[in-house]
């Protein structure tokens, strides 16, 4: 079991930037992809960003504007997210996977297996 401790949400006016932090309980480098999510108010969990040790993967609303990195001596994941808008609003999750090849970085729920605590991220127009 992978506990996943995740911070830097809050309100923040439109253009502006938030970095999202992840840290894991264990080392996580080498074994998990990690990825980050999102939920709006009565909405399916989205995919944001994900990372495998050699590969991204951005949705098509984060291209250009966030971005995922690893620190891979802690294993911790971040997200900067840049050029916010109202419609990145919502509550953001980080989550690590073992479904992951070094070609293939997963996008869905499902292929997640631990999830952090969320953290709201709030941009006001």
């Amino acid at each position: 079991q992978v506990q996943l401790v995740v911070s830097g949400g809050g309100l923040v006016q439109v253009g502006g930037s938030l970095r999202l932090s992840c840290v894991p309980d264990e080392d996580t480098v080498n074994r998990f992809a990690m990825g980050w999510f999102r939920q709006d108010s009565g909405k399916e969990h989205e995919f944001v960003a994900g990372a495998t040790p050699v590969r991204t993967s951005y949705a098509d609303s984060a291209k250009g504007r966030f971005t995922i990195s690893r620190d891979h001596t802690k294993g911790s994941v971040y997200l900067q997210m840049n050029s916010l808008k109202p419609e990145d609003t919502a509550v953001y999750y980080c989550a690590a996977s073992t479904r992951w090849t070094w070609d293939y970085v997963p996008r869905s729920t499902e292929e997640y297996d631990y999830w952090g605590q969320g953290t709201h991220v709030t941009v006001s127009s």
